[in-house]
């Protein structure tokens, strides 16, 4: 059966479609077609809609109850099925009854119609049943049978189809209204009567786009509340609603584990084949293989090493190995995660660009329908018209869902990666560690997630550009022939030229990213170090430092933007040049060749479609290879290899608590094992102390325990969960009692009891918000002893099965100690019948253990009971004789320790005389006896008067920077919440960075950009004048002038070539002033932020957390460095394509100026809209990024200390929330983006629409007018929605500058010299201190601190300053250094006042030893010597003194020596004499201690109280005490109360006036009786 028997008439006709008053298709055409395409479309989409509703069920909700929505849907499409099956009928009874003749394609269309409407409901249930709120195929089916059903609508309108067949006429229409009814209930989406399954709200706002239709997701209605809310008020966190679920870390981290899991083993398995090869090779495969290939666990993957060979002679070189061995790959692993996604996003943007680049070609027949407008009917003209608008409408709504996809996969690839970073810092070991310092690692978060980020946002174009190049091309070539070959030759010619530079580039992209990482990891340690650093007067040489490696940042910068000159010049004139040289062939190639209006703009406006990616080409290159270079440094950093999860083994069933077998541990591979020959079976519930000399491997004992070193042999065995207590306590930014419950269920007996044992009542009183006071960072707002104490409660309330103690008891008072050790840690203490390792100095307590472990040199060298190791009078013996002889830690007449302490020291003096014969002495020799004798002169003083306790409990609970935060503190609040800009970006902000790049420079660079885009209009007004030329087109002007006309059309040519040689000209020189001028906007404000920062006072440092610093150091410089030009350069280019476009359209289409007006003002209130909400968007976002830094740095501080008590997961948690939490507001950005971008997209086809319409009704507009204005028209719709994105993207970005600024204006310190005003040389020289009616608060508004304060310190004097927390005395030696300065009075040294000269003029001539030793990464000889001003004479001898010289000499370097970040590489004790060394160095004639023995072990403690004495005796020093017994053998002391002084006398004058606040305190203390 043939189509005219099946349809009873032909199926198409031309002349019958294109000849009529009226577009008429075939009768058969109609019920064909018209019918088959939606049926087409549902029969082959329904199996795997099906297929993914069943096989999804996790993402949909329960089933929808019937409502309202459902019900009506389901009746009007049953209805339909009805109508369909009427018409079945219908047809049937013509046929039988009224002996009609009716085609069989009447009954085929009307069952084929009934079945679809059958399986439509059908599908109608399913959908409910699965919980489906909204179908994606029911709006397209429904979308396609109304607009195929268009075609009979009219057609039977026409034919006057009433008149013949009334029936099939009113069921026509009837069914019509229904599907128009049914398509718009499309537009609603079903509400679900539960949540939904696995949907977990994180701000309690549930996003909008879960329940929102499949229309309403196409146009993102969805997003207008937001904007509209933004609009009115500015929108605040609490406005903006959750992520949706398949964005949350939730969702993504264990996506992103399991692929990179898989592509570990695929690596681990190749390897593993290639080593076998290898072996097979060397040797005849005799190789032995050891374990070798990356192995797996916990999905991380540890590090790769080369196989050893049996036969090294005979072996493949290791190089080669080296290069066959597989890593994995994370870019493979995130492309297989995201391939689904990706593909909707390229597959979107294929379409789009086929609808872009379906428009030139309407353009060709719009412009052929107004050369021949006589001869055709107008109905032609509108017809296109509307194509245009269709095209445009479909290119708008796919385009933008590319993007959406794309930015949504590289949000998600962002958090994901952000989590696997956190992971893996929590699992690095030693090694790792010493390549990636915090500073780097936070770099990767910041910085290359966040390149990665961007990139997706513009992945599309990179592989779309040139597939429009080829589309344009084969298009141009349909237009006009061979000659567009020639443009293509342009084309492949700028490949090399691009690949030279690309790779130039990436080399570059690289390098500064390295350069980007010193300068961060130096910022994180100076930023943490800041106190000392102006303690010393070192802030300059420091900047220095960083300076250094900022001019090297832009230097790299300035190389990558001369890049970006030659890559830029190349890519904004190919468009031209292409043109160019295709009309220069076209008619050059044949003297007969006519270029034409429609050949000349149909060609043009290719051309110009390919402007805007061709333009952005260069920028995309650019963010590719940035993301190129960022993916394999986070492919590098995800391979750093890990701790081995097996250093330390849990079993519940081992027969010893703890117990390590044949042990061999070190660091890290490259150094030498630090223990050896370790052997150890530790009982369940006995108490063990390891004992030694510093540096002998106590404290890596400890760590071995816990899994934190390298194993080389031997194993560690662990019985139940861990308790750990390091040696310096680590701090959680967090209020005190969440410190100490540490994620654990609040039991509030329990925690009084924790509070109790571990001495923390009396702290809880005087901390401003008791136990709900937020600690700062590192414990900032904390003294070493709360803070270890603070440590220890955590311990004792998690209730673990085994406890590690490091040496927790040197930080607190003896007394202190005393009670922890009863209280919690001893044979009586709650902690009695657990298990407890116990690394100590004080040996006092050494008697009442159940075990002792003695170390020397990393190994044990005796074991046993304290009476056993005494009996073999051993090195444990002797190291109690030096201990007690030598009084380690105990200095004659300065330590006055607890009479119980005393008591069983002078009992363990006699068991060691009578057991140790050859040190055997007469009582009469007995140290503790003769000390005691020493001492009884003081208590001489007051009969009564006896030391029992070693010093005031009050005093240790010292918070030394108590006065210096703000009134928040008052509520237990340290910081404040980061502030978040408001409102339009000030004026003021973009003035500052364009007075930052030089004004002169940049507007130059915007003139000359003017100039190349107004040549660029020309050229098109140019081709205009020479296609409408009426010689040109005249054929006897061609045939009669023959050489004449060659020469016209060169002519011509040869101008249109000048414009071309004109822009080269002009982009070269805008080029080189924009590019230059914003690096040295970057460099101008990086400089500034700097000297702000190392200039700040005290005060702001200490509210303001790290992370918030660092944030803005980071990704704020990044993005003023790489993002913001790039972000500005593509707006002004599009501005200008804008502008230039709108003016061509209103020269050559005069009446477009009146639809333009009001376009332009609907564009104006939709920017008005949105760009507030996008603002504030990118504000918040960036302030809940600080967070996620904050988190990580203190994270990264206490990695052990989280692994030790299993909270790994919890932190995972903490910063998957963070993560989240950050990601909300990026989300909210993006889909706003896509709210504007698809309004601007219809307005543009509005506009596009606008001019054709107005061309087809102009009666006296020329062709190439119309060519002229159309084109540039179709070019709008790309160029508007991109420079309205830029501009949001500028708005967004100088957000950055916004912020930096913001920190760039802080009050800073006083001037550091002050040339008129400069002390002599020799200043001081005598050491005389005086405070004169000295009154000081640390900021404007704050209560005084110091009241009144008068005082004269002579020359030489000893003078200890105490008082009960909160009295002042920490103020007095900040007011000496002055990091506060004074509201009334002032400080006078050797006739110096103080305030009248530079800060490093004062600071450069005191010298402090601090309490915290801090060290920066660098050499040993940096750190004591950044200045380089002492030679290695004056060095070595310095550490002599500091008892640092035979460790020193020990170590490869020796005095190079790399101290690792923070000094990691040292012990505490060695850090603190390194401190010492330092202020040896120095040696001023004024010297202050902050209590800097108060966390060092006693052996230490007693080095530096000997070397003050011997090389500071001629000094006048100050120590601010924290405990009595410390300054109670100085000339005088200052007692402190309420910021005044109340006592000032010698100790013994002052202990002998009952009434003194000096003998209460030392009576509190127990002291004195």
């Amino acid at each position: 059966m043939g189509f005219l028997e099946f349809c009873g008439s032909e199926f198409w006709n031309a002349s019958l479609l294109l000849d009529g008053t009226w577009p008429q298709f075939t009768d058969c055409f109609v019920h064909t077609v018209v019918v088959w395409i939606p049926s087409a479309f549902i029969l082959l989409t329904l199996p795997f809609y099906i297929y993914h509703l069943y096989h999804h069920d996790d993402i949909y909700t329960p089933p929808i109850p019937v409502n309202l929505l459902n019900s009506l849907r389901s009746v009007i499409t049953s209805t339909l099925v009805v109508l369909a099956l009427v018409n079945l009928v219908q047809d049937e009874s013509n046929l039988s009854i009224n002996g009609k003749h009716v085609p069989a394609s009447h009954f085929l269309s009307h069952t084929l119609r009934a079945l679809t409407y059958f399986l439509v409901l059908v599908l109608l249930h399913i959908e409910r049943r699965k919980g489906c709120t909204t179908s994606g195929i029911q709006f397209v089916f429904w979308l396609l049978v109304l607009t195929m059903d268009t075609i009979p609508f009219y057609t039977y309108i026409e034919l006057e189809n009433h008149r013949t067949d009334l029936m099939n006429f009113v069921l026509f229409y009837a069914s019509y209204f229904l599907k128009i009814l049914q398509f718009g209930l499309t537009w609603l989406s079903d509400r679900s009567s539960s949540e939904r399954q696995g949907y977990s709200i994180i701000g309690g706002n549930q996003c909008p786009e879960v329940t929102a239709s499949y229309p309403a997701q196409l146009f993102y209605s969805w997003v207008t509340s937001l904007v509209v809310l933004g609009y009115r008020k500015g929108l605040e966190e609490s406005d903006v609603w959750d992520l949706n679920p398949r964005d949350t870390t939730e969702c993504l981290e264990p996506q992103f584990e399991k692929y990179w899991k898989r592509e570990c083993l695929k690596a681990q398995r190749k390897s593993t084949r290639s080593e076998i090869l290898v072996a097979f090779a060397n040797d005849k495969g005799k190789t032995e293989l050891g374990e070798k290939s990356p192995i797996l666990m916990s999905g991380q993957l540890k590090s790769y090493t080369k196989s050893t060979s049996a036969d090294e002679s005979n072996a493949i070189p290791a190089q080669t190995l080296k290069e066959k061995e597989k890593k994995p790959s994370l870019l493979k692993v995130l492309t297989a995660i995201h391939i689904k996604g990706l593909t909707i996003s390229f597959v979107s943007k294929f379409f789009a660009d086929i609808c872009q680049f379906s428009s030139p070609l309407i353009l060709g027949e719009m412009i052929s329908f107004m050369s021949n407008r006589n001869s055709m009917h107008a109905w032609r003209g509108y017809i296109l018209a509307i194509g245009l608008l269709v095209f445009g409408t479909l290119r708008a709504v796919l385009f933008q869902l590319s993007l959406h996809r794309a930015s949504v996969i590289g949000m998600q690839m962002k958090s994901s990666l952000i989590t696997a970073i956190y992971k893996k810092a929590l699992t690095m070991n030693n090694e790792a560690k010493k390549f990636k310092t915090a500073g780097e690692v936070v770099n990767l978060m910041s910085v290359d997630c966040q390149r990665l980020q961007e990139l997706l946002n513009y992945l599309a174009l990179l592989w779309s550009t040139p597939f429009q190049i080829i589309l344009a091309l084969v298009l141009l070539y349909i237009t006009i022939g061979p000659a567009v070959f020639a443009g293509l030759v342009v084309l492949i010619v700028m490949i090399p030229f691009n690949a030279y530079y690309v790779g130039k580039e990436r080399k570059l992209q690289e390098e500064n990213l390295k350069i980007k990482d010193a300068r961060i990891k130096w910022m994180t340690e100076i930023l943490n170090g800041m106190k000392v650093l102006k303690l010393y007067g070192w802030e300059m040489s420091f900047k220095e430092k960083v300076e250094k490696i900022r001019a090297s940042e832009i230097k790299v910068l300035m190389k990558i933007a001369y890049v970006y000159i030659m890559v830029g010049m190349g890519w904004a004139v190919a468009p031209f040049v292409v043109t160019l040289a295709t009309f220069a062939t076209f008619v050059l190639i044949d003297d007969q060749n006519i270029l034409d209006a429609q050949k000349a703009f149909v060609t043009l406006s290719l051309f110009n479609l390919l402007r805007v990616p061709l333009n952005l080409l260069g920028v995309i290159i650019n963010f590719s290879i940035q993301s190129f270079v960022s993916v394999k440094r986070l492919n590098a950093f995800l391979l750093q290899p890990d701790l081995d999860p097996n250093g330390s083994i849990k079993d519940t069933r081992s027969e010893y608590a703890l117990s390590i077998n044949d042990g061999q541990f070190k660091w890290d591979k490259d150094m030498p094992p630090v223990l050896n020959d370790i052997n150890i079976n530790i009982p369940e519930g006995k108490l063990i102390t390891v004992v030694g000399q510093v540096g002998c491997g106590k404290s890596s004992l400890i760590s071995a325990l816990l899994g934190e070193m390298e194993k080389e042999r031997g194993s560690v065995t662990v019985k139940g969960s861990i308790a750990y207590v390091p040696q310096q306590a680590w701090m959680k930014y967090d209020t005190l009692k969440d410190n100490i419950l540490f994620g654990r269920p609040f039991n509030h007996t329990r925690y009084k009891a924790t509070i109790e044992a571990c001495a923390l009542s009396a702290d809880l009183e005087i901390l401003p918000g008791g136990d709900m006071t937020e600690i700062g960072e590192k414990g900032i707002n904390l003294s070493g002893g709360q803070k270890q104490r603070v440590s220890l409660a955590r311990a004792l309330y998690s209730d673990a099965d085994i406890y590690l103690f490091d040496d927790p008891l040197s930080a607190v008072d003896s007394h202190v100690g005393k009670h922890i050790f009863k209280k919690v840690i001893g044979p009586f203490g709650c902690l009695k019948n657990k298990t407890r390792v116990l690394v100590t100095h004080g040996v006092h307590w050494l008697p009442m253990v159940d075990n002792i472990l003695v170390m020397t040199d990393g190994r044990i060298t005796e074991r046993g009971t304290y009476t056993e190791l005494l009996k073999v009078n051993g090195e444990f013996a002797q190291f109690l004789k030096i201990y007690l002889t030598q009084g380690i830690g105990l200095e004659s007449d300065e330590e006055l320790p607890d009479e119980e302490i005393e008591d069983m020291r002078e009992r363990m003096w006699d068991k060691i005389d009578a057991l140790t014969s050859d040190v055997a002495t007469s009582g009469d020799e007995n140290p503790i006896t003769e000390r005691k004798r020493r001492r009884s002169s003081l208590s001489g003083i007051s009969g009564h008067q006896s030391f029992s306790k070693m010093s005031l409990s009050v005093s240790i609970k010292q918070l030394p920077r108590r006065e210096t935060v703000s009134e928040i503190i008052a509520k237990g609040k340290l910081t404040e919440l980061e502030v978040t800009g408001r409102g339009k970006i000030p004026l003021s902000v973009v003035k500052e960075y364009v007075k930052s790049a030089g004004p002169f420079g940049l507007l130059l660079g915007v003139f000359f950009f003017i100039l190349f885009q107004a040549a660029s209009v020309g050229s098109t007004f140019w081709l205009n004048y020479w296609t409408g030329d009426s010689e040109i087109n005249d054929p006897n002007f061609q045939q009669n002038h023959t050489s004449a006309f060659v020469n016209k059309n060169h002519l011509f040519l040869g101008i249109y070539g000048l414009f071309g040689v004109f822009q080269v000209v002009m982009i070269i020189i805008h080029s080189l002033f924009y590019w230059t001028r914003l690096v040295r906007a970057a460099k101008t404000i990086h400089a500034n932020l700097l000297h702000t920062l190392f200039r700040a006072p005290m005060s702001f440092m200490d509210t303001t957390p790290i992370g918030r610093i660092v944030n803005r150091i980071s990704r704020d410089i990044e993005t003023i460095d790489s993002t913001l030009p790039q972000v500005l350069k593509m707006w002004l280019s599009t501005f200008m394509i804008v502008l230039s476009t709108l003016l061509v359209i209103s020269i050559t289409t005069p009446i477009f100026i009146g639809v333009l007006i009001p376009i332009a003002i609907f564009y104006y209130l939709i920017q008005c809209f949105y760009i507030p909400t996008s603002r504030q968007l990118k504000r918040i976002e960036s302030v809940t990024r600080s967070p996620i830094y904050t988190h990580f740095s203190e994270t990264i501080n206490g990695a052990s200390t989280i692994r030790a008590y299993g909270a790994s997961n919890r932190f995972i948690e903490d910063i998957k929330h963070k993560v989240d939490k950050n990601q909300i507001f990026y989300f909210a950005s993006i889909v706003s983006n896509r709210w504007l971008g698809i309004n601007l997209d219809l307005i543009s086809s509005v506009v596009v629409f606008a001019a054709s319409i107005l061309a087809v009704q102009s009666t006296d507009t020329g062709a190439g007018d119309i060519g002229l204005s159309v084109s540039y028209a179709l070019q709008i719709s790309a160029a508007i929605s991109w420079m309205v994105r830029q501009m949001s993207d500028l708005e967004t970005n100088i957000v950055s500058v916004e912020r930096v600024l913001e920190y760039s204006k802080i009050d800073s310190e006083a001037e550091l010299t002050i040339p008129d005003n400069q002390p002599r040389p020799d200043w001081p020289d005598q050491g005389c201190v005086s405070w004169f009616d000295y009154e000081t608060r640390y900021r404007p508004g704050l209560d005084l601190v110091l009241k009144g304060i008068n005082c004269d310190i002579n020359g030489g004097e000893k003078i200890g300053i105490i008082g009960r927390t909160g009295a002042g005395k920490s103020s007095m030696f900040l007011t000496l250094f002055r990091l506060i300065e004074p509201s009334n009075g002032d400080i006078v040294i050797d006739g110096v006042h103080i305030s009248k000269i530079g800060l490093h003029d004062l600071r450069s001539k005191l010298t402090i030893l601090p309490q915290d030793p801090v060290l920066f990464s660098g050499s040993l000889r940096m750190n004591l010597d950044p200045f380089d001003e002492y030679s290695d004479y004056q060095i070595w001898t310095a550490l002599t003194q500091s008892h640092l010289k035979p460790f020193v000499e020990g170590l490869p370097e020796t005095i190079m020596y790399e101290c690792g970040e923070g000094g990691c590489n040292l012990s505490v004790g060695q850090r603190q004499l390194v401190c010492l060394a330092r202020t040896l160095l120095r040696k001023t004639k004024i010297l202050v201690l902050d209590e800097a023995t108060a966390a060092v072990d006693y052996e230490t403690d007693s080095l530096i109280q000997q070397t003050i004495r011997t090389a500071f005796k001629d000094c006048t020093i100050i120590t601010i005490a924290h405990r009595i017994n410390t300054i109670i053998d100085y000339d005088r002391v200052i007692v402190m109360d309420d910021g005044k002084i109340v006592e000032f006398d010698s100790p013994a004058c002052l202990l002998g006036d009952t009434k003194s606040q000096f003998f209460s305190m030392a009576k509190e203390a127990g002291i004195v009786n």
